[in-house]
């Protein structure tokens, strides 16, 4: 409610059993039950207010259920929109993978603060390698780590000594 009283539009997911109504029709039943044509559907979102619900299926077949604060979107609109989204969490899912974001443990907000700014840009460093050798993030962590290795062993600055 507070997006609405700032003015801001949004496109976001709902879940099958996200409760709406239909003008006319007051009672609120989960969507997947409600019957939405393909340009999309005027719903009243029970804790929010009225949208724009528009159904896709997946290639795999699945359902889902996007919903908008513009009543005026085209479902051409909502699949441009959708596709930013999938992209926002296709580099959120690479960021955390790779960098191990989530896991920095700190009490302190400068702490926090260094650890999502390195991480981001260790991200971004692999990122511009990634594009430069044409490889997946997986490929290119790996690459980077055996040069890494490789270049360590050859000269190695700390030797530990041999045990009897």
């Amino acid at each position: 409610k507070q997006v609405r009283g700032y003015g801001w539009h949004w496109l976001t997911r709902l879940k099958a059993n996200r409760l709406v109504s239909v003008e006319g029709n007051r009672h609120n039943r989960p969507v997947s039950t409600w019957c939405i044509p393909p340009h999309g559907r005027k719903m009243h979102l029970k804790g929010y207010g009225w949208v724009k619900v528009f159904k896709t299926v997946t290639a795999d077949g699945r359902e889902e259920y996007w919903a908008t604060s513009r009543l005026d979107m085209s479902i051409a609109e909502a699949a441009e929109y959708a596709l930013w989204a999938w992209q926002i969490e296709v580099y959120h899912q690479g960021l955390k993978q790779f960098t191990g974001i989530e896991r920095g443990q700190f009490r302190m907000e400068k702490a926090q603060r260094n650890h999502i700014g390195l991480a981001i840009r260790a991200f971004l460093r692999l990122e511009i390698f990634r594009l430069q050798k044409g490889v997946t993030w997986f490929e290119a962590k790996h690459s980077i780590l055996r040069e890494a290795i490789r270049a360590y062993l050859a000269q190695p600055t700390i030797t530990l000594p041999a045990t009897t």
